[in-house]
């Protein structure tokens, strides 16, 4: 396992690398991991980093602490919100996939004590989400004189349904773990303690596959997701091609063959 190296002093983000898994961690406790200014751009270094290396096949992002996070650091946000924070060029990703570079690899979040809007919005823009059983969850902007605007208003809908959000997201009031299980905004709700290695093994899990194919996969959904059903069936086929030549597809059908586990490499 190695450390990023980074010479800030007070650094919010933590990551670092566990074989082919990019470790992210939330690093504000004293403060509920509130994001700030500096937070918000952290991460997505962080994420963008991942993303630009090729060894790295999945992200876990998990909070150091004991709450994933409060929100956002309104205090010292309130005047930088016109300052361009939650936007991002061609090159950054953007943590909740508003602006900015789309990311190609998967994420995995793990989620325990308070989650609160941004925390929310950051689930639903990643591919897996362990949840600790004693989450507190809210999407609360409505009651600090705002609106959500990392994602909510499309995404939780999108998951829960009209009727199943619109509570939530026009109250802002508190939900529980298994609340948000049956809102479809987490994948599985786990013992408090347990979900950080509960994530770590899907991950790794992930690892395993091709890396290609997992790519490619993400990519499909995050089509259909974003441009509708019809669009991304419609180029479902482009992907084939380089697909079936690969390296791993050959693999993928040797280790079948030969019943072992397959090594890919990613070519």
């Amino acid at each position: 396992m190695t450390m990023e190296n980074n010479s800030r002093t007070d650094n919010r983000i933590t990551q670092e690398t566990d074989g082919h898994i990019c470790l992210i961690g939330l690093n504000r406790a004293d403060k509920r991991n509130a994001f700030d200014s500096h937070m918000i751009a952290q991460l997505s270094e962080a994420l963008t980093r991942y993303e630009e290396d090729d060894n790295l096949r999945c992200a876990l992002i998990f909070a150091h602490g004991d709450h994933f996070t409060a929100g956002l650091d309104l205090v010292e946000l309130q005047d930088k919100l016109n300052d361009g924070v939650f936007e991002f060029d061609d090159n950054q990703i953007d943590p909740w996939g508003i602006s900015g570079k789309l990311r190609t690899k998967p994420v995995v979040v793990a989620v325990k004590g308070t989650c609160f809007t941004v925390a929310i919005e950051l689930m639903l823009n990643s591919d897996v989400v362990i949840a600790s059983d004693n989450c507190n969850f809210a999407q609360m902007e409505v009651q600090r004189g705002i609106m959500p605007f990392g994602g909510a208003t499309v995404r939780f809908v999108a998951a829960a349904g009209w009727q199943k959000a619109m509570p939530y997201l026009l109250t802002g009031k508190a939900f529980d773990a298994q609340t948000a299980d049956r809102l479809n905004l987490v994948s599985e709700v786990v013992a408090n303690g347990s979900e950080y290695e509960r994530a770590l093994t899907l991950a790794q899990e992930i690892c395993k596959a091709a890396p290609l194919g997992v790519r490619g996969a993400l990519s499909s959904a995050q089509d259909a997701s974003r441009n509708g059903a019809a669009t991304a069936l419609a180029n479902i086929h482009s992907y084939l091609p380089p697909l079936f030549h690969s390296e791993d597809a050959k693999e993928g059908v040797m280790a079948m063959v030969e019943r072992r586990e397959a090594e890919f490499k990613g070519r």
